[in-house]
């Protein structure tokens, strides 16, 4: 199973992105029971999670980005999306996706900035 991240950019401040984060190689008997997380990893700090979908779609947020992002997940396509809304410059880290026992190896991420 090979985790692939993309969407990420360079957006200014109030801007928004949509990462999409693809499970390639997941049979979808796994995939779909399975919890999915989004996690940021800002410079000189340790990965946390900042977004997270149960099956089917329960969701939960990290207080910092309550509000202005929201997690979605494809089961057909083994696809799991974060829509980041209103960004902010605290919000550049790279990005990346993995379930919520974080146990799978990790993809490339995807690198997100917000200019002030």
């Amino acid at each position: 199973v090979r985790l692939v991240e993309s969407g990420g950019g360079l957006v200014q401040a109030g801007g928004s992105l949509r990462l999409s984060c693809k499970a390639s190689g997941m049979i979808t008997s796994v995939f779909n029971p399975s919890g999915w997380g989004w996690y940021s990893q800002a410079p000189g700090k340790q990965r946390e999670l900042v977004a997270s979908i149960t099956s089917p779609s329960s969701t939960r947020y990290a207080d910092s980005v309550k509000g202005r992002f929201t997690i979605s997940r494809d089961n057909a396509r083994k696809m799991v999306y974060l829509q980041m809304n209103n960004l902010k410059p605290e919000d550049t880290a790279v990005y990346y996706c993995n379930d919520l026992k974080e146990s799978l190896t990790w993809g490339q991420g995807t690198q997100v900035t917000v200019s002030s």
